[in-house]
């Protein structure tokens, strides 16, 4: 626990492209270091052509709302590919406007505000039974019993999948978030050759399986519509204009991968903020009604999605260093999300923060996580169903985190609870 007014002790010299580095938590004290000596900072690759580090908040809100300046077209990610590997793996993620305003418009509705809250009731059930099931047990890992359940029930609702077909699709999207980690992946992108899955998603083959299975579940819902997100990203817009074969399958994909696995680590990264402080457990349970501002600060605690790439479009000046045409542009929300800059004593958990210009879902962009209305809901609803039911939690146990330079989380985390 660290609620001091600076950050951890740490290496400050951290290796921050290391995807080793993230097993033992943030190098906080190494981005910090970067924020106050070297903030937009150039940083050489073993494997690739090197890139910027941006890593104030200031900075980071300029990369991101900046697209004719700063795209994402190359990739969102440090991985370098070719245009070939660029154009066969894109989603709306690697795409600039206007091409991602039109993406947007044809796939935005299912995920609005006002869609999302309409499955409060849903979510709330879901996150019964599954508070339910771990009820009474005095230890158990959060992470997989409670963290990977909800998100996962709620992904088949969202999308009309059988309940049946959960485990196997999550355990797919691991292998394409984890594709650094050994525990989910055979095919560790900085271990093993994946060049044979250049063109997929991830580098992993694990595409090309949750590609057949889009295609079968897209083609019953041409047949037969049916209530769910699916058929609805089937619909074309007023104008005619729908989403092609490819960009379906890719969608596809990516709603499998980041719609568990992020939402999953930040409940993890949540519950382990509030296990290792009693109080404030204490306070969200006798209070609930304090939960929705808690969750930004969760939010803002976690930052799971640590950084996104972009690429200069143009030469260009950012925090004093000239940046040219083509260089990569990394800017890095976990070191945004603790910069003093922006944040009133940043190393302090306050549930109560406000205001919270957090980073997380690249809220400040027009890259805004199609998703953050749905993991706000199962975040919000998950402790209000779980916090009031319990006496006491504590970290059980050393925890494990993922080992990935780009997703953070606790992928173990155990923990003893009494319940009331």
């Amino acid at each position: 626990m660290n609620d001091a007014s600076g950050p951890p002790p740490g290496d400050d010299r951290a290796d921050i492209t290391a995807h080793d580095t993230y097993t033992a938590g943030v190098p906080h004290a190494t981005f910090a270091r970067l924020r106050r000596e070297d903030p937009v900072s150039w940083w050489d690759e073993a494997d690739g052509r090197g890139f910027w580090a941006v890593t104030r908040h200031a900075d980071v809100l300029e990369v991101s709302r900046r697209t004719d300046v700063f795209s994402s077209a190359q990739g969102i990610r440090l991985e370098d590919m070719t245009p070939e590997e660029a154009d066969a793996r894109r989603t709306m993620m690697e795409m600039d406007p206007p091409g991602h305003t039109r993406y947007r418009r044809l796939v935005a509705k299912p995920f609005s505000r006002r869609e999302v809250w309409a499955y409060e009731a849903a979510v709330r059930a879901l996150a019964r039974e599954v508070v339910d099931d771990v009820a009474g047990t005095e230890r158990f890992d959060f992470t997989t019993a409670v963290g990977r359940e909800l998100p996962m029930r709620m992904l088949g609702r969202l999308l009309g999948l059988p309940d049946a077909d959960g485990e196997w699709l999550v355990a797919r999207g691991d292998a394409l978030i984890g594709n650094s980690d050994p525990e989910f992946t055979d095919h560790v992108v900085d271990r093993v050759d994946t060049d044979a899955y250049r063109m997929l998603p991830f580098r992993s083959p694990v595409a090309l399986e949750l590609f057949d299975y889009a295609a079968r579940a897209l083609d019953e819902r041409r047949h037969a519509p049916t209530d769910d997100v699916l058929t609805a990203l089937l619909q074309p817009m007023p104008d005619g204009e729908r989403l092609t074969d490819d960009e379906l399958k890719n969608l596809f994909t990516l709603l499998v991968a980041a719609g568990n696995d992020t939402t999953r680590y930040t409940m993890a990264g949540g519950m382990h903020a509030l296990a290792e402080r009693p109080d404030v457990l204490a306070l969200l349970a006798a209070e609930p009604q304090r939960i929705e501002t808690a969750i930004e600060e969760i939010l803002r605690w976690t930052s799971v999605t640590m950084h996104f790439r972009r690429t200069a479009t143009r030469d260009v000046t950012l925090g004093g260093r000239d940046i040219r045409a083509g260089d990569k542009v990394v800017f890095w929300l976990v070191s945004a999300d603790f910069d003093d800059a922006a944040f009133a004593d940043p190393f302090r958990f306050d549930v109560g923060r406000n205001p919270n210009d957090h980073c997380a879902f690249g809220r400040h962009s027009p890259h805004l996580c199609l998703g953050a209305q749905l993991a706000r809901l199962e975040l919000k609803v998950l402790f209000e169903e779980l916090l009031p039911r319990l006496r006491s939690a504590a970290v059980a146990g050393p925890l494990e985190r993922l080992r990935s330079n780009f997703i953070g989380g606790i992928k173990h985390l155990p923990l003893e609870v009494a319940w009331r």
